[in-house]
């Protein structure tokens, strides 16, 4: 019976998408954090009777034949990359972006990585880190002498130095932006790498045509609804419940086979 399938396939798909909202749930206060969404295509068909065949010798066609479909996939997990909230939090070296743009980080593979998250501090060395103490390409070092910094929305970094009063410019930020980013190829640790799909990054200073501004003192936060994704976790529940009736179905007219005499 074709349905014990069909319905298993159902199943998966909708286990896979209460993985996906949990993993959005999960992250809901993650810096940065861009919600998913799965996505679902029907398989392939199984044709009872062709669509266009012909029915008789005088050449008369089936207007709509007879179709049986054998499940659902589950065919991409986007990203949604809508901006999300700015929360302000008055760190010196806590930025967010406003619009489109990725910081570049350095990894030890040599490779960029590319992030939204703008939590950032100094390394030993003065130089520009996230968390994980990679540096923030091109690398800015603030002078350890430094006793205000400021960085303006173009991602000019600016210091004053001790026994000084005009500002210093020590470095130029940099943001990257790709013309498919939901192609982008998420490591975890809130990093993404170019793939084949997102294109090539371009480059350019902050707040120019095409590229976002940053703001100084703010993160930003994920995007995450939590009242849509409890919403989308009820739906996907039932759908789940309904899935698994209709393998219990199956099973009852099964077994009313096997017992006939």
């Amino acid at each position: 019976m074709r349905a014990l399938d069909i319905a298993g396939t159902g199943m998966q798909a909708q286990a896979t998408n209460v993985e996906v909202i949990s993993n959005n749930i999960a992250n809901m206060t993650t810096t940065g954090f861009k919600r998913r969404r799965a996505e679902f295509q029907d398989l392939i068909y199984q044709n009872l009777r062709r669509v266009g065949s012909n029915s008789s010798d005088a050449g008369s066609v089936v207007p709509a034949g007879a179709q049986v479909g054998l499940g659902v996939k589950t065919a991409a997990i986007y990203r949604i990359n809508e901006q999300g909230n700015l929360q302000q939090t008055s760190n010196t070296f806590d930025l967010a972006i406003r619009g489109g743009g990725y910081f570049q980080i350095a990894l030890p593979s040599g490779e960029t990585a590319y992030t939204r998250d703008g939590t950032l501090s100094l390394s030993p060395e003065g130089q520009i880190v996230p968390s994980d103490g990679y540096v923030v390409q091109p690398g800015i070092t603030i002078p350890s002498n430094a006793t205000n910094v400021t960085i303006n929305g173009a991602g000019q970094v600016q210091v004053t130095l001790d026994g000084q009063t005009a500002p210093q410019l020590v470095g130029q930020l940099q943001l990257a932006v790709f013309p498919n980013e939901a192609g982008l190829d998420a490591q975890g640790d809130n990093l993404f790498l170019q793939s084949s799909a997102s294109g090539n990054p371009v480059t350019g200073v902050p707040a120019s045509p095409g590229f976002g501004s940053v703001l100084q003192g703010f993160v930003e936060t994920s995007n995450v609804n939590v009242v849509s994704e409890i919403t989308n976790l009820i739906t996907a529940q039932r759908a789940y419940e309904m899935n698994s009736k209709v393998i219990t179905t199956s099973d009852q007219m099964l077994s009313t086979l096997t017992n006939l005499r």
